[in-house]
C-alpha cells in the first residue's frame, strides 16, 4: 500500500464530525476579551484577592463582597460571551459597550469600605503638614477665604459638576461617532479610574474636610484642628451648584478617597481624547479641565498635593493605559 493510500484510508477512518488537524480541538475561554475585559475583570479579581486575604476586623461583611465580585466576574463573562453570538441583540450590545461604566460608582463606594484593611484610620496629619511646608498655609481653606464671592464660587462648583458631563459626554460623542474611538476612550478611562481606586484602598486620604467633622472615631491631633472650624461662607453655600455638588457628595462619597485627586486624573484623560478625536471642542474642553482642577482645592474636596499627585499620575497612566489598548486590540472589538 502507497503512502497516498494509506493517508486516504485513515482520514475515512476517523469519525464525520472530527475537526481537521488544521483547527484547535478547543476555542480559547476569553477569545472576546478587549484591554477593558480584561482589566475589569482583573481589578475585580484583584479586590477579591484582597477582601480574602487582608478583611481582619475591618471588613465584617467580606464575605458579601466577595461573593458579588465573584458573581460580577461571572456576569460580565456570561455577558461577553452572549455578545459574541449575538452581536445584533440591542440590549447585549448596549450593556457589552457601557457595563464598564455601571461598575464605577459601585467600585468607588467599596474602597471606602476596604481602606482600613491595612492602615488604621486616615493619613491626611501627614498630607496638611506637607502642604504647610510646601506653601506655608492651608490652600484648601485659604483659596476659598481669599474669593468668598458667589459669582466665583458658582464658576468653580460648576467646573467641578462638569467632570461627570465630561465624562459622559465625551464617552456618548465618541459612541455614537465612532465605535472603536468609543472603546479606545472607554479602556483607558476605565483603566485611569482602576489605578486610582486600588490606591485609594492602601492609601485612605479624606481631603480638607477633615477640617469639619470626625470620621469613624478618627480626629486629627490637636497641633493640626484649627482655633475655628473653617466655614463655607453663608453666601457661597446659597449658589445652586455648591448644592448640588452638596447633595452628590453626601450621597454617593466615599470617606478616604482623595489622594490621587480622581477627578483631575480622568479629567485630563478626557480632554486628551477631545485632542484625539474631538477636536472642534478641545481648547474649551481644556479651559474647563483648568478650572476644575482649580475647584478641587477652592471647593475644598482635595489637598493642592492631590491635584499635583492627580496631574502627575495621568501623565504616567495615560500613555500606559493608550498602549496596553494598542497591545489588546487584535481582540475582536464589539
Amino acid at each position: 500500500m502507497t503512502k497516498e493510500e494509506r493517508k486516504q484510508k485513515s482520514e475515512r477512518a476517523q469519525p464525520a464530525n472530527a475537526a481537521p488537524h488544521s483547527q484547535p480541538l478547543a476555542r480559547p475561554l476569553f477569545r472576546h476579551y478587549t484591554f477593558i475585559d480584561y482589566a475589569a475583570q482583573g481589578y475585580m479579581a484583584l479586590v477579591g484577592l484582597i477582601i480574602l486575604c487582608l478583611h481582619g476586623r475591618s471588613v465584617p461583611f467580606w464575605p458579601l463582597l466577595l461573593a458579588a465580585h465573584v458573581i460580577v466576574i461571572v456576569l460580565v463573562h456570561a455577558l461577553i460571551c452572549l455578545h459574541a453570538g449575538r452581536p445584533s441583540n440591542r440590549v447585549f450590545d448596549l450593556l457589552r459597550h457601557f457595563y464598564p461604566m455601571l461598575l464605577y460608582t459601585g467600585f468607588y463606594r467599596e474602597t471606602g469600605e476596604l481602606n482600613h484593611v491595612l492602615v488604621a484610620g486616615f493619613l491626611d496629619s501627614f498630607f496638611i503638614r506637607l502642604e504647610g511646608r510646601i506653601f506655608g498655609l492651608q490652600p484648601s481653606l485659604a483659596f476659598m477665604d481669599a474669593w468668598p464671592y458667589p459669582a466665583v464660587s458658582e464658576l468653580f462648583y460648576a467646573a467641578y459638576f462638569s467632570y461627570y458631563v465630561m465624562v459622559a459626554g465625551v464617552g456618548l460623542a465618541l459612541f455614537y461617532r465612532n465605535r472603536e474611538q468609543f472603546f479606545h476612550y472607554l479602556s483607558v478611562i476605565s483603566f485611569l479610574f482602576y489605578v486610582c481606586f486600588l490606591i485609594y484602598i492602601f492609601t485612605p486620604v479624606e481631603g480638607p474636610r477633615i477640617f469639619f467633622r470626625e470620621l469613624a472615631g478618627y480626629q486629627l491631633p490637636e497641633d493640626l484642628q484649627p482655633m475655628v472650624a473653617p466655614a463655607i461662607p453663608a453666601a457661597v453655600k446659597t449658589g445652586p451648584f455648591c448644592q448640588i455638588m452638596g447633595w452628590i457628595y453626601h450621597t454617593f462619597e466615599a470617606p478616604g478617597a482623595a489622594f490621587p485627586s480622581s477627578h483631575v486624573v480622568v479629567a485630563i484623560g478626557t480632554v486628551c481624547f477631545s485632542f484625539w478625536y474631538l477636536r472642534s471642542i478641545r481648547w474649551p474642553h481644556l479651559v474647563v479641565v483648568v478650572l476644575l482642577c482649580m475647584a478641587t482645592i477652592y471647593c475644598r474636596y482635595h489637598y493642592a498635593v492631590d491635584v499635583i499627585a492627580g496631574g502627575l499620575t495621568a501623565a504616567v497612566l495615560i500613555p500606559i493605559g493608550n498602549r496596553l489598548y494598542f497591545k489588546f486590540r487584535n481582540a475582536s472589538v464589539p
